[in-house]
């Protein structure tokens, strides 16, 4: 098991989750984070940071999709294990559905 991020993080992004990750394995895209599964040890410090619970155990099902993309782009994205300002317009995207096939893109974000 590991754990994914899913759309709900996009346009959104907070932070609180990278705080505790014990083993660093956030990667930060220009608007939203995964976690690398091959990374993840499974602890689930992360879950209950998150506000908008995007993060969710890749058992849940319906989820392959996420962990896909988790994988993929934890392999090019930079790692980030600070916690940064959450994006301007969080608030405004905290419950919009269908994030990903309107607002997903693939750019990498700052990292550290």
């Amino acid at each position: 098991m590991t754990y994914i991020v899913n759309d709900k993080c996009i346009k959104c992004k907070f932070t609180d989750c990278v705080e505790v990750c014990p083993v660093d394995c956030f990667y930060e895209g220009e608007n939203m984070l995964v976690i690398h599964p091959d990374e993840c040890i499974d602890c689930g410090v992360c879950e209950p940071e998150c506000p908008v619970e995007a993060i969710k155990p890749d058992t849940e099902p319906g989820l392959e999709k996420w962990l896909e993309v988790n994988r993929v782009y934890a392999e090019k994205w930079p790692n980030i294990t600070a916690k940064k300002d959450a994006l301007p317009e969080a608030e405004e995207f905290r419950d919009v559905e269908g994030k990903y096939e309107k607002y997903f893109t693939d750019k990498p974000g700052t990292g550290d």
